[in-house]
């Protein structure tokens, strides 16, 4: 980012633990014909003493304590007007507790989720800022800079909303990404370990996929299909050689699909594409623990191979396992943006939700073009659409597509079980949808038994009429006298 900065004509001071890294820095910038942007700093006091007036300081740092460590040394040589920007993947609540300590001071933090990954950080990322709205409107010309740019060149970049808003959001972002990934993924292990596709067939696959139709632009689709194609100096597929595990949850290094998925719970959002994907992530990273359990089961869970009569047959499977993944991806969406609509009300931070499809059109992770044009029209100021709570569940456009969908979902899933396929973000999505809209739930049994031994109470599906919300219920049968 501070290469993107000076790039962009913006003269940058930079401080670092690390005198080597910052020299690093400054000689990969002269490498890419930037000079004269960059000037090295030893100290906070050296680094606050050589901007002007407001100070803006960038950080991006691990999640947690090192953040207030850094504002604490920061905060002696910060003034009235002053800005931090946060651009890490902080936890909303700190990123407001931060906000709370400084503005005694009179001194702005923005907490500005960035996504993208790396490279984005480079050419352009998207940027997802939360804050006061003074700050905001004076940082909102320098983002828009340095932001990715959609395909009719505005930036993706906006304003979210107050408090830890940007970082709510972000953090979210990264909980639809996990489930995004892994239907993909799961997609992949499907015509790979279940059809026999070679890794250059599933690349064209991807490619087709993102190219036309509900997955165009898809960004994890499209990298699906490079990371499938790639080869080493050998010729060898990269791909053959990567290990089935993701510890980024638990080495620390990642927490917002944590916190996303904590959000859903005691939100009472229910977000199991979200949740489920998550669990994965989880179970890969104790492959020694995964190896142990294969052994005491004696391989009862070997995948089997899929065998089709023709080749329009499996032709039709593809298709099919294309509806399912759209399908997940779209339902990641939906129950993404309904954990931010209920935080949202209950933080007060005014979120802009036409703002949240702005930010996600380019430059991150979840780039989706089709499922942004849904939103776009779903959240534009001139949208009819009555409902204000943001549930997608209840937007024609949205339901079509997902009924569009089903079909192939049931079949991609009863396949999956049937031969052993590991797919649970797409059977996840599969069971929320039916249970989403079914007013004939097992919960009826259920509540039955929380009334016999816990006396939970209930209502009469006959003789009450259920209220709209959440409500005790007025009943109580003594099922067996105590």
């Amino acid at each position: 980012m501070t290469l993107l900065m000076a790039e962009n004509g913006i003269s940058v001071s930079i401080q670092d633990p690390s005198s080597e890294t910052v020299d690093a820095l400054i000689k990969s910038a002269d490498e890419q014909g930037i000079h004269g942007k960059l000037s090295k700093y030893e100290n906070y006091k050296d680094l606050c003493a050589s901007l002007g007036s407001p100070k803006v300081i960038f950080f991006s740092l691990p999640h947690g304590t090192v953040g207030d460590t850094v504002v604490e040394g920061l905060y002696k040589y910060l003034d009235k007007g002053d800005i931090i920007v946060d651009c890490s993947n902080e936890e909303w609540e700190n990123t407001q507790r931060r906000q709370g300590k400084l503005v005694a001071q009179g001194v702005y933090y923005i907490g500005c989720g960035v996504s993208g990954g790396y490279q984005a950080a480079r050419r352009g990322p998207s940027m997802c800022p939360g804050g006061q709205e003074a700050a905001l409107d004076i940082m909102m010309p320098l983002f828009k800079k340095m932001a990715a740019k959609a395909t009719d060149g505005t930036p993706c970049v906006a304003k979210i909303g107050m408090g830890g808003a940007g970082h709510y959001v972000k953090m979210i972002h990264n909980g639809i990404e996990h489930g995004m990934m892994s239907c993909i993924s799961e997609a992949w292990e499907i015509m790979h370990k279940h059809m026999g596709m070679e890794h250059d067939d599933i690349s064209k696959v991807f490619a087709k996929w993102s190219s036309e139709g509900e997955l165009k632009n898809t960004f994890l689709v499209k990298i699906g299909a490079e990371i499938c194609a790639q080869k080493d100096k050998s010729g060898h597929h990269v791909l053959g050689d990567v290990q089935d595990k993701v510890v980024q949850d638990i080495d620390g290094s990642e927490g917002t699909g944590i916190w996303s998925n904590t959000q859903a719970t005691s939100l009472h959002v229910p977000a199991p594409t979200l949740s489920t994907a998550h669990y994965l992530r989880i179970v890969s990273a104790f492959r020694g623990q995964r190896k142990h359990v294969a052994e005491t089961f004696h391989g009862s869970f070997l995948p089997s191979k899929f065998t089709f009569s023709s080749t329009s047959e499996q032709e039709a499977f593809i298709e099919d396992l294309r509806l399912a993944v759209y399908s997940t991806c779209l339902a990641a969406y939906v129950q993404g943006i309904s954990i931010i609509d209920v935080a949202d009300k209950q933080n007060r931070w005014c979120i802009d939700f036409g703002n949240i499809v702005k930010i996600w059109r380019a430059g991150c992770i979840i780039q989706a073009d089709h499922i942004s044009s849904l939103l776009a029209a779903i959240f534009h100021p001139s949208s009819t659409s009555p409902h204000k709570n943001h549930n997608l569940l209840f937007e024609p456009a949205i339901v079509a597509d997902l009924k569009l969908g089903f079909e192939s979902l049931k079949r991609i899933v009863a396949k999956g079980v049937q031969e052993n396929a590991v797919v649970p973000s797409m059977s996840a999505t599969l069971e929320w949808l039916k249970y989403s809209g079914n007013l004939e739930l097992p919960t009826q049994f259920y509540e039955a038994e929380l009334d016999y031994f816990g006396k939970h109470m209930y209502d009469s599906k006959h003789l009450d009429k259920g209220p709209d919300h959440p409500e005790t219920g007025k009943r109580h049968f003594e099922w067996k006298p105590a």
